[in-house]
């Protein structure tokens, strides 16, 4: 008997009689007698399966199916049971069934082979993007290369490849805006005159770029904030202190000290500043302008203030003498971001600035000297090592920098951002374009900076907890989950995702002398009283101090560096 029997299931059974068709119940009957459990009204449904079934052993006769000994654990049900029997046939030959499902895809397929397409664009111009972008760090590598092996001619081919690769690739941002940078500042030092030039900017341009990376940025706003705050804890208990700042910079930084001091239990103490900054190129005297805003600060909180600027290009340009020092002031000296610029080549002979620098801070006896300089290594002798660690610190700074426009909408962040920005392409510019003396973007790491300080005679300061604490209350005024603060043997770091990016550490001299004799009140104060002069109270000596420098054997010329007008507030 075969599996099924023979004849038309959809007209029942034509058997060997020729009366009329028989009743469904005794055609339900004969099934049953001949062994099969189905129902007549199922026959037509369980003969379409047949022919299903029999299309898709067809089918599969290449790929032979043995299903007395069956390869998967497929449990087929007794042929009397005719539908259940014909399901798990079908079943076990699923993947060869060359159903109508096969080759007629439902609305939602063609759908979504629609809306892929876009998809699939986006998705090939990021793949060339990518792929663009690690050309073109290759390139700027190669590039360097040939420039430190005096090959002008493949660097000059070199450059024109990455111009036309930064035709692909999206420059306002990522890997795109960071090589056209460097690119910039590899064709200025191969076609500019002089390194000078392929460097320019006037330090008025350099004090306006400090503002706007000050606003777009944590980096400065660190740094001000934990040099302020170990200030503050080296002044405790002194009532005469005397703060000397490296870069004055509009006087950002001194607004928080001065109201820190205010607050000060049991009174804050008698306030000097000297600010040191470059001579106004239009004559104007703009460190006592800084000094006037301050003065008004300070009267406003009740701190005893007198400021004196000293105008210099150069920071060893300035001499001790300048700074008025006086014995019994608890002395701070100040430095962010500005020692790194007193550096030499490493294989250059002979003392660098920052020796002679460092000896005289030292002479002065100071309670604490704050420092805060760019955590990378860009001083290194050979120009490809020097430009490779400068290629991935800024790239890592850029990246800080996008992170923090997109999360801000107001137009003057966007703006201080784009400022900003124009400020880190200057120091790109020193360090790739700029050789020898010209040079003056020389960051190195803090382990090398605390070998120096150490050799200079000076001893750390641990930087407490407090400024650990404010330092990472600061990042929450940025799109800080990428900003990181860790400290380092007793030094603070900010970084990006895990890369520091600017180091601050403090220091004292090993000599300091808490016993100095205190100086009267009328040696720096002598106007405290007057309130009404407060704002425009000359120094007297300071005539006295121009003619001394004048006559210095030891000083420049009068246009590099000259004393200003001292300034007293209450």
């Amino acid at each position: 008997m075969g599996p099924y029997p023979c004849g038309s299931a959809a007209t029942g059974w034509e058997g060997g009689r020729s009366e009329a068709p028989c009743a469904a119940p005794e055609i339900d009957g004969l099934l049953a007698g001949a062994g099969y459990r189905v129902r007549s009204s199922d026959l037509c449904h369980v003969a379409q399966r047949l022919e299903r079934l029999e299309s898709a052993m067809v089918g599969s006769s290449g790929n032979h199916v043995d299903f007395a000994h069956p390869a998967s654990d497929a449990v087929h049900y007794n042929p009397s049971d005719l539908a259940a029997w014909v399901d798990s046939m079908l079943s076990e030959l699923a993947p060869a069934d060359p159903g109508p499902a096969r080759h007629a895809p439902a609305p939602d397929a063609w759908e979504d082979q629609i809306y892929s397409q876009p998809q699939r664009a986006v998705a090939a111009r990021m793949e060339e993007e990518e792929d663009s972008g690690i050309r073109l760090v290759h390139l700027l590598m190669s590039s360097a290369d040939a420039i430190q092996r005096g090959d002008v001619a493949l660097a000059g081919s070199l450059i024109d490849e990455m111009r036309l690769l930064l035709t692909r690739v999206n420059t306002g941002f990522g890997i795109g805006k960071v090589a056209g940078y460097f690119v910039d500042a590899l064709t200025r030092r191969l076609f500019s005159a002089s390194s000078a030039a392929a460097a320019s900017g006037s330090p008025a341009e350099y004090e306006i770029l400090y503002h706007h990376f000050y606003e777009a940025s944590p980096y400065l706003k660190f740094a001000h904030f934990t040099a302020n705050q170990a200030i503050l804890e080296a002044f405790e208990g002194h009532d005469r202190v005397h703060v000397i700042d490296f870069s004055l910079m509009h006087g950002l930084q001194w607004p928080a000290l001065i109201q820190a001091l205010a607050l000060r239990p049991g009174g804050p103490p008698a306030l000097r500043l000297t600010g040191i900054g470059p001579p106004s190129p239009d004559g104007r005297d703009s460190l006592r302008e800084i000094g006037l805003r301050l003065a008004e600060l300070a009267r406003s909180v009740r701190v005893r203030f007198a400021f004196r600027g000293v105008a210099a290009n150069r920071l060893d340009d300035v001499r001790p003498w300048m700074l008025q020092v006086a014995p019994g002031e608890a002395v701070a000296v100040n430095s962010v971001m500005q020692l790194h610029r007193l550096l030499s080549d490493p294989d250059s002979p002979g003392p660098a600035p920052i020796d002679s620098v460092l000896a005289w801070i030292r002479g002065l006896r100071p309670k604490i000297i704050t420092v805060v300089e760019q955590e990378a290594d860009h001083n290194k002798p050979g120009f490809l090592d020097r430009f490779t660690e400068a290629l991935f610190y800024y790239s890592t700074v850029f990246d800080s920098l996008e992170a923090g426009r997109a999360s801000c909408s107001g137009a003057q962040q966007q703006q201080s951002t784009a400022v900003a920005e124009v400020y880190l392409q200057r120091e790109i510019r020193d360090i790739v374009c700029c050789e020898g003396p010209d040079r003056a973007e020389r960051h190195e790491p803090l382990m090398r900076w605390r070998a120096r300080m150490i050799r200079a005679g000076l001893r750390p300061v641990h930087l407490g907890s407090n400024a650990f604490k404010q330092a990472r209350m600061l990042l929450t005024l940025f799109s800080g989950e990428g900003y990181c603060v860790e400290e380092v043997d007793g030094c603070l770091t900010l970084g990006w995702h895990s890369r520091p990016l600017i180091a601050a550490s403090a220091w004292r001299a090993d000599d300091f002398d808490e016993d100095a004799r205190p100086i009267p009140d009328n040696f720096i104060f002598n106007s405290i009283s007057n309130t009404n002069e407060s704002n425009s109270s000359i120094n007297n000596n300071a005539a006295m101090l121009r003619r001394r420098n004048s006559n210095n054997n030891n000083s420049r010329s009068s246009d590099s560096s000259s004393q200003q007008e001292s300034i007293h507030g209450m």
